[in-house]
């Protein structure tokens, strides 16, 4: 099991899904608008020299040294895996791992059983 969850056992004794530990959260935060300028799939090429936004390497990298989880979630597709993680690489974002693939348009609804907190930016 990650170190970073522990065993989750539920009234009746059973196991349940492990949790995070204490003080620590899981953070996903899109890529394109949040922390580089908004950039479609449909172009590519700007990625590679994409506009960081102000700050965002900053608050994502006290994050993950303050031993939070740090996964970007984004509508990139596969494809621009390369482009995407030497990018982020390149200017010195921390982070645990990258989810490609989220749906495009916005207007999320997220369903799920566990506590979940919003926050519209950085």
């Amino acid at each position: 099991m990650n170190s970073n969850l522990q065993e989750n056992i539920g009234q009746n004794g059973q196991k349940k899904s492990p949790r995070l530990a204490a003080g620590i959260k899981n953070y996903l935060v899109d890529i394109d608008g949040v922390i580089c300028e908004d950039i479609p799939n449909e172009e590519p090429e700007r990625m590679k020299t994409a506009q960081e936004i102000p700050g965002a390497r900053e608050t994502i990298n006290q994050l993950y040294n303050q031993g939070n989880i740090i996964t970007f979630f984004t509508a990139r597709t596969e494809d621009l895996a390369e482009i995407t993680a030497d990018w982020l690489n390149q200017r010195g974002f921390k982070y645990h791992r990258i989810i490609f693939n989220k749906p495009r348009g916005g207007n999320y609804v997220y369903i799920d059983d566990k506590e979940i907190e919003y926050k519209n930016s950085l």
